[in-house]
């Protein structure tokens, strides 16, 4: 059986999917917000881990109302929650198994239950969350253990979280991106295995 799963490139997703790969033949999936932009990082990535690649792209016009929302807001935690969701709720109309890569301790983004189960009934699909009991110290352990990785600040490193675009969407307003998202946000890009005769096991 298929899962797809939300793939920002970095340690959380990769070590997810890597979970997951053992039960399910996995297909990771980023969603971008303009249909032009490549990510050859990720399909690079994806390549490299051994599983098969997907971009998706978000209704025209979400941006602005994800920008708007955050503008309003003075803060960015229920647009990217919002984000999240509607990428989640993309992927349950494509695969009767969905997941990510939300942890423990995480905030945002974050469905609440009464949202999984909604969700669920809504799509007659499974939501799996295979990182939800692990804290950030024991992911990061873990996916240090696994894979090759990179890290950078967010914009300096060519992953797929949400906040790239959305920054620069912001800049081309004429908004300081700071104003809204922290000023340091360490960001992760997975580039392989660390042991290179490592396998993933796709189910038929």
């Amino acid at each position: 059986m298929k899962a797809g799963i939300l793939f920002s490139g970095g340690k959380d997703s990769s070590l997810a999917a890597l979970m997951l790969s053992r039960d399910y033949e996995v297909e990771l999936n980023t969603f971008v917000f303009d249909e032009s932009r490549n990510v050859p990082e990720l399909e690079n990535t994806a390549d490299a881990l051994g599983f098969s690649f997907r971009k998706r792209v978000f209704e025209p016009e979400f941006l602005g109302t994800v920008v708007e929302m955050m503008v309003s807001a003075g803060y960015p935690n229920d647009a990217i929650n919002l984000v999240h969701r509607n990428a989640v709720t993309t992927l349950a109309g494509y695969y009767d198994v969905i997941g990510d890569g939300t942890r423990l301790n995480d905030r945002v983004p974050m469905l609440s239950l009464p949202e999984v189960q909604s969700l669920e009934a809504r799509h007659e699909c499974s939501y799996v969350r295979p990182l939800l009991g692990f804290g950030k110290a024991e992911v990061e352990r873990l996916a240090n253990r696994h894979f090759t990785i990179s890290y950078g600040e967010t914009g300096s490193i060519h992953n797929g979280d949400y906040e790239h675009e959305i920054r620069a969407a912001f800049n081309a307003r004429g908004i300081d991106p700071y104003t809204i998202f922290p000023n340091r946000h360490q960001q992760s890009l997975v580039t392989g295995w660390k042991d290179q005769t490592k396998l993933v096991i796709n189910h038929e």
